[in-house]
């Protein structure tokens, strides 16, 4: 099998309220919309972050009524505490302060507007 991108597709009450979110905070750009749905990328690769409105038909019936919950949307950077000062500048709540776990993980975590969590991560080697 040849992979030729990643996507990670999120179910939100409101998608317009994410994906701004995303592209006002974390550079994400629109690369395709529709009435329920938004595909997102990034200019500097990674994932790219689908959002899908709560009850579209595309979602199998037994989940077209779940959200994100419990689902964490992790970016990789290389100073984390820089990008917690300049998201905080710019009006962002952190929900989670900036820590430093013992198997080397910098991180910290936002909430998007429907409560999607996102991790900012830096990874220091030891």
């Amino acid at each position: 099998m040849l992979i030729t991108d990643s996507v990670v597709s999120l179910t939100v009450p409101d998608v317009s309220a994410s994906a701004a979110f995303l592209q006002q905070h974390f550079a994400y750009t629109e690369l395709m919309s529709a009435d329920g749905f938004v595909s997102l990328g990034h200019p500097g690769g990674g994932v790219n972050v689908v959002f899908l409105r709560r009850g579209i038909e595309v979602l199998p019936e037994t989940y077209r009524d779940d959200t994100a919950a419990g689902v964490i949307l992790a970016f990789t950077v290389a100073d984390a505490a820089a990008e917690q000062e300049r998201l905080r500048g710019e009006g962002v709540e952190i929900t989670m302060e900036l820590r430093q776990e013992p198997w080397g993980e910098k991180l910290f975590q936002v909430a998007d507007p429907n409560g999607v969590v996102i991790e900012v991560v830096e990874w220091v080697r030891q």
